[in-house]
């Protein structure tokens, strides 16, 4: 093929020379004699002109479909004065057509390739690479490429070598199903596909590398929702000879560097740091939206002797009363539509005071005293035309409901300050949880995350209370990835797989080759993961990350341009030797 010009690149300062354009029929306007087509490529949107001077281009043009793709050569023009469009880059130009191939003739697109109008997602997933011709998700795809080239060009520059990981790897505990892979060679055994790098990482810092990354492709077989997928990128760092300060330095520096370099928009740092703890009295969540100032407060002591017999049940069971206030004058309605979203989170209910000029006005407001009423006003700083809500129930209870609370007043009532990025660290995560499904004790975030030196004494008498090394990056209430410091000491190691119910002989058997590593001398090290997806995701503006990687599961984790999962053929299944059972049907009703 001849030399090509991009698209989006024609400029003024080429005008009287002959360019070669190829690509897709965007637009095209018939005017009875001129035909005008805009030219798509990646780079851009340049017109074409059809005069039937050159009666063959002409004849050519009156024959193109939109989407069809084309090869166009011809001299640029100045256009003529007031036909400018300010909207294209190339808007002051255009190329007469004096010759014209048509390299492959479009069908009519299953929906409009050339407008970014709402199309229904499970026809734009089946026709993917269509609607990846459309302008925003083109530009979604650009802005993820040069995030990802900056994130490569900071660690390059802070001395990070880029090492690739297996992905077919040993089953480990990472708090999610394994994709599991049967192995042909060795029948009867599987690999999993990896979760993270995390072990083969701490192992990088066992083996000297001191300063480690990846952009790497993780599986996780677990529900999906807007910010999760199957299998997902992340950026995953290590460093040897570090504490909690220095990792935080290079993560929020190198989000610092790419917020400058890619989006224009520099970020203060350091960025803010807050505790879990902190985080989940004052926001009720562990990934706390800051670009709204809504604070709970402890409430607590102002109704320790309460007669209002809800919070009175609430407290003399160890519960807490904590409360909300809303700077805005909020309606029956909206207060019935809070109150469901605190029962969503397990609460009873929504206690609610009305601020007015003369006092407060509320259901309730007969059930306490003069002092409880001022001293609720002085603690939530009230002014006329606020309002006040209340939960009073078990601290794990209390604090997701206002959370959740939080979080639909501020959408409801227009609080959040779009456009704006705050980011926020949240520290000092619990080492163990105990799990909701099962009663027991679990890792919160991994079983190789260091707990905290002044609370190692806790982990076999109060393991719920010891504080972990981790800590989480957080941007407008997502969760962008974790991190922690890790356990080096193979004998500490050892301790917190006990807190997990995990023996010795079974932490040899499964973790056998991490312990043995540590005893060859493991430097104190520590790192980061953060999902790229989510990253791109919020840079974009987007909703959910499927909008900003080119070929997403749905929903149901199901490819429908390609139908994938897809029935297996029966040879490869017995040369595996497996057989794949179907769950049995729901009886008719």
């Amino acid at each position: 093929m001849t030399e090509r010009t991009p698209a989006g690149e024609v400029r003024s300062d080429q005008v009287g020379r002959e360019v070669d354009l190829y690509g897709w029929v965007h637009r095209r306007r018939d005017l009875g004699g001129l035909i005008f087509i805009d030219l798509r490529d990646r780079s851009g949107i340049i017109q074409v002109k059809f005069d039937p001077v050159n009666a063959q281009a002409h004849a050519t043009g009156g024959e193109l479909r939109l989407e069809s793709v084309i090869h166009v050569r011809g001299p640029v023009q100045r256009r003529p004065p007031g036909t400018e469009n300010k909207e294209l880059a190339t808007g002051a130009v255009e190329v007469e057509a004096r010759s014209v191939t048509i390299l492959n003739r479009a069908q009519p697109p299953p929906f409009a390739v050339n407008e970014d109008n709402p199309v229904d997602e499970q026809l734009r997933l089946r026709y993917r690479y269509l609607d990846l011709r459309r302008g925003r998700m083109a530009r979604n795809l650009q802005l993820r490429h040069r995030i990802a080239k900056a994130i490569r060009d900071f660690l390059d520059d802070e001395g990070f070598v880029e090492i690739e990981t297996p992905v077919l790897i040993r089953s480990t505990p990472e708090g999610a199903r394994d994709y599991l892979v049967p192995s042909r060679l060795k029948p009867g055994y599987v690999y999993a596909l990896a979760q993270s790098p995390q072990l083969y990482k701490q192992l990088l810092m066992v083996a000297g590398m001191d300063r480690y990354f990846q952009i790497v492709r993780c599986y996780r077989d677990e529900d999906l929702r807007a910010d999760r997928q199957p299998e997902f990128t992340q950026l995953d760092l290590e460093m040897s000879f570090v504490g909690e300060d220095d990792v935080l330095d290079v993560v929020e520096r190198c989000f610092a560097y790419i917020w400058e370099k890619v989006l224009g928009n520099p970020i203060s740092t350091p960025i803010r740091r807050i505790t879990h703890a902190e985080s989940m009295l004052r926001y009720g969540v562990d990934k706390p939206d800051l670009r709204y100032r809504l604070e709970i407060q402890e409430l607590s002591p102002i109704f320790a002797r309460s007669e209002f017999k809800i919070f009175r049940q609430a407290l003399d069971a160890g519960g807490v009363v904590r409360g909300l206030r809303i700077p805005r004058t909020v309606g029956t309605k909206e207060i019935e539509a809070l109150t469901e979203v605190a029962r969503g989170e397990g609460a009873k209910g929504l206690a609610f005071w009305h601020r007015e000029a003369d006092g407060w006005r509320s259901p309730i407001t007969k059930f306490f005293s003069e002092r409880e009423l001022t001293d609720l006003q002085q603690t939530m700083n009230a002014e006329p035309g606020d309002l006040v809500v209340a939960v009073a129930d078990r601290v794990e209870v209390a604090a997701p409901a206002l959370g959740a609370v939080r979080k639909a007043a501020a959408r409801m009532l227009g609080l959040i300050n779009a456009g704006i990025f705050e980011f926020v660290w949240v520290t000092e995560f619990p080492l163990f949880e105990r799990s909701k499904e099962t009663g027991e004790i679990t890792a919160a975030h991994h079983p190789f995350t260091s707990p905290r030196p002044e609370d190692i004494g806790l982990l076999d008498d109060q393991p719920l209370k010891v504080r972990a090394r981790a800590y989480d990056l957080v941007l407008n209430g997502t969760e962008l990835g974790s991190g922690s410091i890790r356990i080096h000491d193979p004998e500490l190691q050892q301790r917190v797989f006990q807190g997990l119910g995990i023996s010795r002989e079974e932490a040899e058997r499964r973790f056998g080759f991490l312990l043995t590593a540590f005893r060859y001398g493991a430097p104190p090290h520590g790192g980061f993961a953060y999902g790229l997806d989510r990253v791109v995701m919020l840079a974009a503006g987007e909703e959910t990350v499927r909008e900003v990687i080119a070929f997403p599961k749905n929903q149901q984790a199901e490819e429908p341009m390609t139908d994938a999962p897809a029935p297996a053929e029966p040879k490869p299944l017995r040369e595996l030797g497996l057989q794949l059972l179907r769950p049995p049907a729901p009886p008719t009703p």
